[in-house]
């Protein structure tokens, strides 16, 4: 099954600095999506981009909206979320306006972006690898995937 997902989630968070979060769970959420979903086109704005805590304020508005635009051309968004993020938040946005599939890993489970924008929360990234080895993630993306308006040519 040919998937793009994005993984979005936490870098700076609400750090006052240049501070950026462990991006651990990013390689994490590849494994697993690897693992089980070995066809999966998987993009990570971090590992595109691991400098650009350092990109001066042009390029670094340049990537940031070319970033927004992409996770709203992905089929999938995985959002990890252990405490708020703006750019995040936004990304969430960008893929529910788009019609896409958003699945959040956060403890937050009362804040409304979580609650209300995505197709499932995770409070772990355990609970999302169950959700991925059992195969509900892929019958997920098919249903979607069958509902979508068929196009056809002139």
């Amino acid at each position: 099954m040919d998937i793009k997902v994005f993984i979005a989630g936490i870098i700076q968070g609400s750090d006052r600095g240049r501070g950026i979060y462990s991006q651990d769970y990013r390689t994490k959420i590849k494994t697993i999506l690897t693992k089980f979903l070995p066809d999966a086109k998987i993009f990570c704005p971090f590992e595109n981009h691991p400098n650009s805590i350092d990109y001066d304020d042009k390029l670094g508005k340049k990537v940031f909206l070319e970033l927004m635009e992409k996770a709203s051309q992905t089929d999938v968004l995985i959002a990890f979320l252990p405490q708020a993020s703006l750019g995040t938040a936004i990304e969430i946005w960008q893929a529910y306006q788009a019609g896409k599939i958003i699945f959040t890993i956060s403890p937050m489970t009362e804040n409304w972006v979580i609650k209300f924008l995505s197709n499932r929360n995770f409070l772990s990234l355990e609970e999302f690898e169950n959700f991925v080895s059992s195969g509900q993630f892929e019958t997920i993306v098919k249903s979607y995937e069958s509902q979508k308006p068929k196009t056809t040519s002139p």
